[in-house]
């Protein structure tokens, strides 16, 4: 059963992967095919029927930055920009290219919702070559692995404000997207030109590029020749691999791929699952958007209909399973039918794909899932699946089983999702038009391409709170909208640092979740001044103390938090108290803040901010922690855990019964966290 959860425009999900070369993007004069005539008049969308934050003033910092590739404009709140260090050889982008590119006059403005014109001229002219695509990261305790279109590089970051190149393995498949346990590294492969041997060479074709179908007039089989046109298999070939590599990285500096554990639609994402009753095995649930596969080049493979071929890969994710101490034996174990309808039985049980009337969005149809983003801790996943968010019972992890799912008006793509540390809330992003398209412009609704945050409810049901979008409007030429972020561990407030590509970084606070707001930023100037040009953070996540951003076209950056009236130089230090050895975002840890004297007082410069507690009865407070008086914090601990009952906000409630608890232990704990 679907949920609506109140009253989108051209599917483009598949666009960008297949605009992206496993080599680098190709950014040709303009990045679209559509028409740059003046659009006809479109119904405006319907007010969303919750909360929604508001667009800057055009005196925003963001605003008006100088573009550029290596020297764009910048502007930053509560975030410095430690260093950024250029992708190396091998990825780096062709700046003769640029040049050469950047000579020859500007196109035309082209409006992303103009109709697409199938069997349209492709753009000519110099193609600028930005390089091998930066995509995700993860972390273990001393390395970096970015993942990009043409491979991964590994970098140390033992100190963070020096980052090191320790290996650069090319190796190209797709996006590339990849995730750490000890001694292994696991990589997506979807792309075409997989090959198991990771050579560049791709595959002899034999024939000339076929062109994209020409219009008919009829709309519908249009769109279907175009789908049916952008899905096309290659000939097969025994030497492609489509599904996940996984490495041995013993030697960080000589990764030894161990296995290809091959997939019907590939890996788009992954998602690394643990089960805390088996140590001996991981798990990995692939979810694929590429075509599937001829059974010639995979035995099983068949993308079917479902009511003629109950064994179709479509309308499935996969689930592989890694014995640890021999992943060469890793296979795949299921494809669980987690879209299936509960009373017909049909697979195909979810968004069937169109929009939801007028004044709304044209969602995607739900064949799979983008990515999944797994909360072991309370047997928990959220999955973003195209036309729905949906709630999944993980805590057989080779058995996942729906609790809920929801579809959304206001929502084109379903993209990824991350929880609150409390469990309680989870945060959906809706990747509108693909990631290749300029969604953060004036023009476009601020409740379309944004995040969406949901209550999670005692019967594990999704109800929707309220939206938030990167509040900056961007000019036309930057791609913007909704993308990766991670949970930014400060006690007692829900923070998200989030990628909006060439929206930069926003940080948000969504402690409400009825009443989400920006409390700081980093972001650049277009990577192209002139025309669109693909780029921006595809990922940035908070990991021991710094913020670590994968940017498309530039590099790898490091930024750290810094105060400001929405964030204090205690919270920061609270939330630099959490180390993890490892980090694969989709993985998603839980923390179990450390009952420190650091951390008390986080909480005690967040009740500040409200009237649950009178100023001098904090400033007393902190003047006794300084102090280290005992006996006076044993009596503080009282009248803290008094005041909780008239707190003025569930928040505040909790954060003066956790004070109570480390002012009558005596802040002694461990002051570290997550290890």
């Amino acid at each position: 059963m679907i949920r609506s959860i109140c009253p989108r425009s051209t599917r483009n999900v598949l666009a960008l992967a297949l605009a992206l070369s496993a080599t680098g993007l190709c950014a040709a004069q303009t990045t679209t095919t559509a028409s740059a005539a003046p659009p006809a008049a479109k119904t405006p969308p319907l007010p969303p029927s919750v909360f929604v934050n508001e667009r800057s003033e055009p005196d925003d910092p963001r605003v008006g930055l100088k573009g550029g590739l290596y020297d764009a404009g910048t502007a930053m709140l509560g975030l410095q920009l430690v260093m950024t260090t250029p992708k190396p050889a091998g990825f780096a982008p062709d700046l003769d290219s640029i040049k050469a590119v950047d000579a020859t006059p500007a196109p035309p403005p082209v409006d992303p919702d103009a109709p697409r014109r199938p069997g349209g001229a492709r753009p000519s002219g110099p193609r600028a070559n930005y390089g091998g695509t930066n995509s995700d990261l993860a972390f273990n305790a001393k390395y970096l692995f970015n993942g990009n279109y043409s491979g991964v590089n590994i970098y140390d970051i033992s100190d963070p404000a020096h980052l090191k190149l320790v290996t650069s393995m090319v190796c190209p498949g797709g996006q590339g997207d990849v995730s750490v346990y000890k001694n292994l590294l696991f990589m997506s492969v979807e792309a075409a030109n997989g090959r198991m041997d990771c050579g560049t060479q791709g595959f002899q074709t034999g024939s000339a590029e076929p062109q994209p179908p020409a219009p008919t007039g009829d709309a519908a089989a249009d769109a279907a020749a175009m789908r049916a046109f952008r899905m096309r298999q290659p000939a097969p070939s025994p030497d492609r691999v489509k599904g996940v590599r996984i490495f041995d990285i013993s030697d960080i500096h000589n990764p030894k791929q161990v296995a290809d554990v091959q997939t019907c639609r590939g890996s788009h994402t992954h998602t690394l699952v643990l089960d805390p009753k088996d140590k001996d095995n991981v798990y990995i649930y692939v979810s694929g958007s590429a075509g599937v596969r001829p059974s010639a080049e995979l035995g099983g493979c068949s993308g079917g209909d479902p009511d003629k071929d109950p064994n179709t890969a479509l309308f499935t994710i996969v689930i592989i399973k890694v014995p640890v101490a021999h992943p060469e034996l890793a296979k795949v174990i299921d494809s669980p039918r987690i879209f299936s309808d509960p009373e017909t039985g049909n697979v195909n049980g979810l968004w069937k794909g169109g929009n939801h009337g007028e004044g709304t969005q044209t969602t995607s149809s739900t064949r799979g899932c983008h990515d999944i983003t797994v909360y072991t801790w309370l047997g928990l996943a959220g999955g973003a699946c195209s036309g729905n968010g949906i709630l999944l019972d993980i805590r057989d992890p080779a058995h996942p089983k729906r609790l809920d799912a929801v579809t959304d008006p206001n929502y084109a793509f379903w993209h990824s999702a991350n929880f609150s540390n409390d469990g309680k809330t989870v945060l959906f992003t809706d990747e509108w038009g693909g990631g290749g398209q300029p969604r953060c412009r004036v023009s476009d609704p601020m409740a379309w391409g944004a995040d969406a945050i949901f209550s999670i409810t005692p019967d594990k049901k999704l109800k929707l709170d309220s939206y938030y979008k990167m509040p900056a409007p961007q000019t036309d030429k930057e791609n913007c909208v909704a993308h990766n972020g991670s949970m930014v561990p400060v006690p007692g407030r829900n923070i998200e640092v989030q990628s909006w590509y060439q929206g930069g970084v926003s940080l948000m606070d969504y402690t409400d979740p009825t009443n989400p707001f920006e409390i700081g930023y980093f972001d650049r100037g277009p990577v192209d001044d002139s025309r669109p040009a693909m780029g921006g953070q595809w990922s940035t996540y908070y990991y021991n103390g710094y913020i670590y951003g994968s940017e498309i076209a530039r590099g790898t950056d490091v930024l750290k938090l810094v105060p400001t009236k929405y964030l204090t130089q205690n919270e920061i230090d609270a939330a630099a108290q959490v180390y993890l050895p490892e980090l694969n975002v989709q993985d998603q840890p839980h923390i179990d803040y450390p009952m420190t004297f650091l951390t008390a007082k986080a909480y005690l410069d967040q009740l500040a901010r409200g009237s649950s507690l009178p100023a001098d009865k904090i400033a007393a407070i902190n003047s006794n922690i300084d102090a280290k008086n005992t006996k006076k914090l044993h009596a503080d601990a009282k009248t803290v855990e008094k005041a909780a009952a008239t707190a003025k906000t569930p928040a505040d409630a909790e954060r003066l019964r956790a004070l109570s608890k480390i002012l009558a232990s005596g802040g002694a704990a461990n002051a570290k966290a997550g290890e």
